[in-house]
């Protein structure tokens, strides 16, 4: 509790532990459809960001039947099943409530190995910092809620929210990271400073190779930027030295305000090149070394 990590996990044996999560959104997209893989995938990840496997998941809906039909709950139950599926865990149940405001989520169980759980702390110094999907959902879906997103930007974002998190979990469990943790509501910086702290170090990032979704920067030139990433802004504070060369626009969507997004991993420098090999040969194809961590006292620099 003491580092906010991603989900808790629970000894029952000597090799086995539980990992259990729950998480739910309000719709980021049109299309229920698609609404339910996203939150689904979204829920699933925290599993994934300790390393763990999806086991049972149960849905949470909050709907409300006056105002939608039931063919919209039935397509948002179809696509969160879909990737409950596609993790290899079992729907077991669930619970729906009418509800004035549209939710949907899982409740997660997974199991882990108790001495192979990744943690979103124990990064060190020298370590390369890896992401594992673009950044700018917050920016795309905002601005797709005031109709100025194309629709193939918006196609994309979907895509890239509803992937699960599966392939890189294992891969970097097989590696050997010291830390994870997926980049949601705090954005790659703010989450970014939760491992710092926790880890007790710094960490640098290049602004230049941190991935995005072409088109989201335009966007936030446009000052489309959800009101949770100048929330983010405000976390981090003075803890992130921003080089004065690093544009405004590009600067909000290293603090923009995710869903579903990709792990954060810390590597050792020496197995790097082995987890973006195995990465991609997994088909996590985005995945990018975008920093490193430093020693001294917690805090990022975000370097042109």
């Amino acid at each position: 509790m003491e580092t906010g990590d991603d989900a808790g996990v629970y000894q029952v044996a000597d090799s086995l532990a539980l990992v259990q999560t729950l998480d739910f959104i309000t719709p980021i997209v049109d299309d229920p459809y698609d609404y339910g893989r996203i939150a689904a995938a979204n829920s699933l990840s925290d599993v994934y960001a300790m390393g763990g496997k999806p086991v049972t998941a149960m849905n949470i809906v909050g709907f409300p039947q006056d105002s939608l039909p039931a063919e919209v709950l039935r397509d948002l139950l179809r696509g969160g099943l879909e990737k409950i599926e596609e993790s290899g865990a079992t729907l077991v149940g669930g619970h729906t409530v009418d509800d004035v405001e549209f939710k949907y989520g899982l409740s997660v169980t997974g199991v882990i190995d108790p001495h192979h759980v990744v943690r979103n702390v124990g990064a060190r110094p020298g370590d390369r910092m890896v992401l594992t999907k673009p950044l700018g959902m917050g920016i795309i879906t905002t601005a797709n809620k005031r109709r100025k997103a194309p629709a193939e930007l918006v196609r994309r974002a979907v895509e890239v929210m509803a992937a699960l998190n599966r392939a890189a979990s294992e891969v970097m469990v097989e590696v050997g990271a010291h830390a994870a943790t997926d980049v949601t509501g705090f954005g790659l910086l703010g989450h970014a400073l939760i491992m710092a702290r926790g880890s007790g170090v710094g960490i640098a990032f290049q602004a230049s190779a941190i991935p995005y979704l072409k088109g989201a920067l335009e966007l936030s030139v446009q000052n489309l930027i959800p009101g949770g990433s100048f929330r983010n802004r405000e976390f981090v504070g003075e803890k992130a030295q921003v080089d004065p060369s690093i544009p405004e626009a590009l600067a909000m969507i290293f603090f923009d305000a995710q869903t579903s997004g990709g792990l954060l991993i810390a590597v050792a420098p020496e197995k790097v090149e082995m987890l973006l090999e195995r990465l991609r040969k997994s088909g996590v194809s985005t995945a990018a070394v975008i920093g490193r961590v430093i020693e001294g006292e917690p805090r990022l620099i975000l370097e042109p």
